[in-house]
């Protein structure tokens, strides 16, 4: 459960930008699979920043909880699957 936690405050700075990032592709009439795929591309593309920057010593605190970073964005990005998939099916009803 504190795994779960932990993984979760990782991911708090991380929801605006989702949001924005669901509304912005929402609004495009992009399909919800390409918005997914979107943005597994950018978890991807946020794991090669911070493992190939200074930024890689936020990763020790996960690492010291047992939690590896491959864990750690795969579950990222499936908690952000979980929050995105409701939220586009409510926004496509209105746009």
């Amino acid at each position: 459960m504190q795994q779960l936690f932990s993984i979760l405050v990782f991911y708090r700075p991380f929801i605006i930008w989702s949001l924005v990032i669901n509304m912005l592709l929402s609004f495009i009439k992009i399909e919800l699979i390409t918005i997914l795929v979107v943005k597994l591309l950018l978890i991807i593309s946020l794991w090669h920043f911070l493992n190939e920057t200074h930024a890689k010593r936020k990763l020790a605190f996960y690492k010291n909880l047992g939690i590896s970073t491959l864990k750690l964005f795969s579950l990222v990005f499936v908690v952000d699957a979980i929050f995105s998939i409701p939220f586009l099916l409510i926004l496509k009803e209105f746009v």
